[in-house]
Order: C-alpha cells, then sequence, then structure tokens
C-alpha cells in the first residue's frame, strides 16, 4: 500500500510517498480502508518536532529522541472496514468509520490503519451519514478539543463567549460548539475570514488585525485561545469577575462520549466541518507547506483511497483470471473521476 512515511523531523519535504505492508488487525482491531485523512497542528508539530522548550526532551523521549518512532502521520481518519478481529464487538465488515490514531504505532497517511475497537488515548465510531468521508475526517481532533476546552469551562445558556483565532480548526468547531450549548459568540479573527465565521454561527467578529483586543467594550463569561497566543495576564482583562480561561495549550483528552456528542450534532445538522483545501496523498508535501504557512481556514483534508480500486482490492484480483468485460468495466469506472490540475489541488471533476 502506499503511505506518507518520514524518517527524520524537518519541513514538509521529509515526508516521503513509499510502499509498505498492508498491516493484518489483532484480534481487537479493525482493518481500515483509509478514504481520508488531515493535517493537523499536531501532525506538523512531529513533523517538524515543534515542541515548547519546557517539553522537547520529553516529547522527543516520548516519540522519538533521534529520528521519529511512528513512521506515518495523521491524526485522523474516516474509513470503511475492511477486516474484523475476532474479539471486536461493535464494527462489522463494510461499516463506514471515522476516529483518531493517537498514540498508535501508525497513522492515518495511508491506504490502510488498523484501529483498535477501544484503547486508552483514542477513538472510533460510525461514520456520521449526513457528512462525506471528507467532513468525517476533518471532525473528530479540532471537534473534540473545542468541546472538551468548553465542557471544562462549564459554558451555559446564555453566557459570552470570546473565541480567540475562530478561524482554525478548533476555534471553528468552538463556535459551534458554543451556540449549540445556547452561548452568545464573539469569534476574533481576521477580517478576510469574517463571513466565514459568521456562517459558522459567530454572533459578533472582531478584526485583531486592525484593533487591539483591549478596544472590546465587552467582558466575557468564557475567553477560549483557540491557537494558543493569548496570555492568560491579557484574557484576565477581557473577562468578566469569575469568568473562565481555557487554551488549546492545556492538557486535553479524547473520550467517546465526546466523539459521540459531535456524532449527534452532525447528524441534527447543527455542526459541520469547514474545509479549506482538500489534497491528494501524493501531494502531502504541498499539504503541509499550506499548513507551515498559518493561513489555514477550518481543516485542510488529504483524500487517500479516492477510487475502489485500493491495493487490498487488486490483491484479491491477482488471484483470479482477469476477463476482458473485467478490464472494460474496471477502465469505465476508472474514467469516471480524475483530478483536475487547473483547479484547487483535490478538486474532482468528472470527464
Amino acid at each position: 500500500m502506499k503511505a506518507a512515511v518520514y524518517h527524520k523531523y524537518g519541513p514538509p519535504e521529509v515526508l516521503q510517498i513509499e510502499e509498505v505492508p498492508i498491516p493484518e488487525p489483532k484480534d481487537n482491531e479493525i482493518l481500515v480502508e483509509v478514504y481520508a485523512a488531515t493535517v493537523t497542528a499536531g501532525d506538523v508539530r512531529l513533523r517538524a518536532s515543534d515542541f515548547p522548550t519546557l517539553f522537547w526532551l520529553p516529547a522527543r523521549m516520548i516519540f522519538g529522541l533521534f529520528r521519529p518512532k511512528k513512521k506515518i502521520l495523521g491524526h485522523e481518519f474516516s474509513g470503511t472496514v475492511k477486516k474484523v478481529g475476532k474479539k471486536v464487538k461493535r464494527f462489522n465488515l463494510e461499516d463506514q468509520v471515522f476516529g483518531s490514531t493517537t498514540m498508535l504505532k501508525a497513522g492515518s497517511y495511508a491506504q490502510y490503519v488498523c484501529i483498535p475497537e477501544k484503547w486508552k488515548h483514542g477513538v472510533v465510531h460510525h461514520k456520521p451519514t449526513k457528512l462525506d468521508f471528507s467532513q468525517s475526517a476533518a471532525l473528530p481532533i479540532g471537534g473534540m478539543t473545542a468541546l472538551f476546552l468548553l465542557e471544562k469551562a462549564r459554558t451555559e445558556t446564555g453566557q459570552k463567549v470570546l473565541i480567540y483565532g475562530a478561524s482554525g480548526s478548533v476555534g471553528s468547531y468552538a463556535i459551534q460548539v458554543a451556540k449549540n450549548y445556547g452561548a452568545e459568540v464573539t469569534a476574533v479573527c481576521s477580517g478576510s475570514n469574517t463571513e466565514m465565521v459568521q456562517s459558522l454561527g459567530a454572533d459578533q467578529t472582531f478584526d485583531y488585525k486592525t484593533q487591539s483586543l483591549k478596544r472590546i467594550p465587552e467582558r466575557f463569561d468564557i475567553v477560549f485561545d483557540a491557537v494558543g497566543k493569548i496570555k492568560k495576564s491579557a484574557a484576565k482583562r477581557l473577562m468578566k469577575r469569575n469568568g473562565t480561561f481555557v487554551s488549546v495549550e492545556m492538557i486535553t483528552q479524547e473520550k467517546f462520549t465526546h466523539l459521540k456528542q459531535l456524532w449527534e450534532w452532525a447528524e441534527e445538522g447543527s455542526l459541520r466541518p469547514y474545509i479549506d483545501k482538500t489534497y491528494a496523498l501524493d501531494q502531502i508535501v504541498e499539504a503541509h507547506r499550506y499548513v507551515d504557512t498559518g493561513r489555514k481556514k477550518g481543516n485542510v483534508v488529504i483524500e487517500i483511497n479516492r477510487s475502489k480500486e485500493a491495493p487490498l482490492k487488486e490483491m484479491e484480483a491477482e488471484k483470479e483470471e482477469e476477463t476482458p468485460a473485467g478490464k472494460a468495466l474496471k477502465g469505465i469506472y476508472e474514467s469516471e473521476v480524475v483530478y483536475s490540475d487547473q483547479q484547487n489541488p483535490g478538486t474532482l471533476q468528472k470527464v
């Protein structure tokens, strides 16, 4: 199978497309044919070994002191179950699933990945029927982070919430989660992203590029730093007495109850991922370069198995003699969808 692999820390160019063996699921695992993954802040940080000074050495001890232990990145995914371990209860063949790969040996930048039915650090669930595979892949990490922090802040109906960095992945979900809680949301972002955050439900917007946060006259029950750039002292000036400050720099935890809540909101239509750009797996370097610019809005998706002709099926097909009719049908399918170089990366075009 194809996978984006990195053998050393560094810039996007350390990512290389390689052929690696298809993994075999253990008794408690499912083998997922990955249809989509994303480029998260965690992927970029691990690739570049960009850890805060105080945590640099402990992080390198965990993730690899001299070279990365986890050669395949990709923190979240969506796809279809292709093999089921004999101890798995919740999933069956061909189930559509989405989830995270947190602390597993391999990530989702590959055509196949093995996912435990249950483990300490991550989660997996059936894919929302109202979202496509790209949208579903972009939901777990940013969505669960936003929900964890707003739950930690004890968000309630009628509260005023300020979200700094509202146009990023976590910020875009924080807007929607806060609105689902019944809060009033002020979104802080660049002026060019005002329309985007308004479309997600922001009641008010504030352009940090043209005005200082000190000029915001209101005081808030919750100040949510979605990009880790606000000092607590600055946040206090924006908070009501007994207000709460939360930040993505805080330790968060992935919970199945949170993923299920996001699933429910997605099914209801009250939460939707914002997709900025879509790339193919072969464009993984370009995707990471774009995220490195800091101009990403919402989520950046990596489409992996765009065609149904994935390696596992190809391996099975090799066992049988291909007929002329089979060749013809395969040719018709492969001509149905292609990537267009003239459009944005990852745009599908019928031909």
